[in-house]
């Protein structure tokens, strides 16, 4: 095990997380949708040109009405208007960020879990309680998540760029420069924007995902409902990126809004913090917003567990004399 699992893991996370990069895109987007910037003030006070200097001043109050928010577009809509809007090659934007997220990231969380996995399991029955495996996940997750959030800060700022009006636009040229942008205007703190969310948002995943797919596998076969092979691989492998997609969906929305959010030097930053950002996304838009990009996460979810597992275990084999 050791070095070999990390590997093997890493192997496959990049295989899926490429795989699957514009429906990531496209949850990012849905994500953002019905984020504004702050609010101009209501009431502007405007002294009349050919007024009388005098000791009273009279001012002319102008009520500016908020602008209605923009309509909400489901995920085929939001993937049409992406390729009319910026080409076909924009659903692969911040994709050079996707692999070195999954390097660090992934690959850490996959290893870590394997070898949990295999210290912990019972040599006698070759069984895991599934308490353990949640544990195990927790762990995993939680180191992966902090060894890769520059890469997850830079990977959103990227997928997230094509929405901004041109002039506010970053362009950064790839996750290299994303990260050395961001280090030289904001601090090398803002690689780390968000890492309680994604941290908390990778235990989730890890724990749900990665020992879902076992608990579901294990129960099949048990149960004798189908055989050991791809048709139980893709089976386990969806309902355990359907059970990934709730539980972090929530963490994922205010995580994607708080590492997207611009702070320029001299001003209040849009969110304070995490529990910030929930508060004013749940009073301004409602608390269905946190399951904003639910579709395409569960269409991402599902793709990327089942490319993920069935693509681990051909690496294994291909890996297994070494």
């Amino acid at each position: 095990m050791g070095v070999k699992g990390f590997v093997e893991g890493g192997i496959a996370s990049i295989i899926a997380g490429c795989s699957t990069h514009p429906l990531d895109l496209i949850k990012v987007r849905m994500q953002l949708q019905g984020e504004t910037p702050a609010p101009a003030p209501a009431v502007q006070n405007l002294r009349p040109a050919l007024a009388f200097h005098s000791g009273t001043h009279a001012t002319t109050h102008i009520h500016v009405p908020a602008p209605p928010p923009p309509p909400r577009v489901g995920p085929v809509a939001v993937g049409v208007k992406i390729i009319q809007q910026e080409g076909v090659a924009a659903l692969f934007s911040g994709v050079s960020a996707t692999v070195l997220r999954q390097t660090l990231y992934s690959t850490t969380r996959m290893g870590l879990y394997d070898m949990l996995k295999q210290k912990w399991t019972d040599p006698d029955t070759n069984n895991m309680p599934l308490s353990r495996k949640i544990v195990a996940g927790l762990i995993a997750g939680g180191i992966g998540a902090a060894v890769g959030n520059p890469a997850d800060v830079a990977m959103v700022r990227m997928q997230a760029d094509g929405r901004l009006p041109l002039a506010q636009r970053r362009n950064y040229k790839s996750v290299v420069d994303a990260i050395t942008q961001m280090s030289k205007s904001e601090g090398i703190t803002s690689l780390w924007r968000g890492s309680s969310l994604t941290v908390n948002r990778a235990m989730l995943v890890t724990a749900s995902q990665l020992a879902s797919y076992d608990q579901f596998k294990e129960t099949i076969l048990e149960k004798g409902l189908m055989n050991d092979g791809l048709g139980t691989h893709v089976t386990a492998s969806f309902a355990a990126g359907f059970v990934a997609a709730v539980a972090s969906n929530p963490v994922d929305v205010i995580k994607t809004r708080v590492m997207n959010m611009k702070v320029e030097p001299g001003t209040v930053p849009p969110y304070s913090g995490a529990l910030d950002c929930a508060m004013k996304t749940i009073k301004a838009e409602g608390p269905m917003a946190l399951y904003k990009g639910f579709i395409p996460t569960i269409s991402r979810q599902g793709p990327f567990t089942i490319v993920l597992f069935v693509t681990l275990e051909q690496v294994r084999k291909l890996l297994k004399d070494y």
